[in-house]
């Protein structure tokens, strides 16, 4: 619908990735600056504040370093947008997802040969019906009209304008 569409990496996993660097004594400094970044509604400075404790890891623990950078400005996607509140809470983490993906592979788990791609999307299909008897309400569903007007506002931002468009070639 909306064609390409900004991304939102999942806080939960990066922060546990981050984390996973560091030496257990480490951990709850470094997770209440995320969290603090995270919970920013300035863009700029949430990025600056995980920028800042990315450089200063750097130092002490580069490989929890990398990992904060790597993807950095994907985490702060909702924010960007100015996205608050519970849909943000329900935007910035795969949870949901990963939800429906665990009841396919619980569905698929007991076939043993699968005959042809379309054996194997009639399953998936089979397990996203299971899914949806566990499926709820998107949390935040509420302010679901202003993320489309947040990424619809974004993609106008970046849509070349009519000369640009003119001179873009074109392959029959």
């Amino acid at each position: 619908m909306f064609g390409e569409v900004p991304v939102q990496r999942c806080v939960r996993h990066k922060e546990r990735n981050v984390v996973l660097h560091l030496a257990e004594r480490d951990r709850p400094p470094i997770q209440t600056r995320m969290r603090r970044a995270w919970a920013e509604t300035d863009h700029d400075r949430a990025l600056e504040q995980l920028r800042r404790l990315a450089d200063e890891l750097d130092h002490t623990h580069p490989g929890a370093a990398g990992s904060l950078r790597e993807g950095m400005a994907e985490t702060l996607t909702v924010i960007r947008l100015r996205i608050k509140g519970r849909l943000k809470r329900t935007l910035e983490s795969t949870n949901p997802c990963e939800s429906m993906i665990d009841c396919v592979r619980v569905t698929q788990h007991n076939v043993k040969r699968w005959s042809s791609g379309e054996m194997a999307m009639r399953w998936t299909a089979a397990g996203m019906l299971e899914a949806e008897n566990q499926f709820r309400k998107v949390i935040g569903y509420l302010e679901l009209p202003k993320l489309a007007i947040a990424i619809e506002r974004r993609l106008h931002l970046h849509q070349p304008t009519p000369t640009q468009e003119a001179t873009i070639p074109v392959t029959v």
